[in-house]
């Protein structure tokens, strides 16, 4: 398998040490090989874990849209917020007032680290963090019958 990523993205696929790159190896059991022109060449002996490392390549070299749901995990708390992964390496805010429709006094009530979450990205500021809204990803309201 063959695919061009962009040159300055390479460095998120084979990542710190290479441990990125190891772990899609690891993962799926393919020989990989990064061109620096950014083509990359997936060599598996199985369609399966071929079709799999070029999913976590693509994932990788993925960028953050704004306005966009990711299903994320989150990785620490504040007292302020949740901080969840949305694509590999890539963490963002969801600040507690967009954590729920209705006000919430801990972060802890409405999630906990390891929990998987449906996250909206709301805004990139200009220092490049991520802004998410777990409020803006969650299923419409049912209308209550009163």
């Amino acid at each position: 398998i063959t695919l061009e990523i962009p040159v300055d993205k390479i460095r998120d696929v084979i990542g710190p040490g290479g441990k990125t790159i190891r772990k899609i190896i690891d993962e799926t059991g393919v020989a990989i090989d990064i061109e620096d022109d950014g083509r990359v060449y997936i060599a598996s002996t199985d369609g399966e874990g071929g079709k799999k490392a070029l999913e976590m390549v693509e994932r990788y070299v993925k960028d953050v849209e704004v306005g966009t749901t990711y299903m994320g995990k989150v990785k620490r708390i504040m007292n302020f917020g949740a901080f969840v992964e949305i694509l590999p390496g890539k963490e963002g805010l969801v600040h507690i007032s967009q954590l729920d429709r209705k006000r919430v006094n801990k972060v802890e009530d409405v999630v906990k680290v390891g929990d998987d979450v449906p996250v909206k990205v709301i805004e990139i500021d200009r220092q490049g963090r991520i802004n998410l809204s777990r409020k803006e990803a969650l299923p419409p309201e049912k209308e209550s019958g009163e």
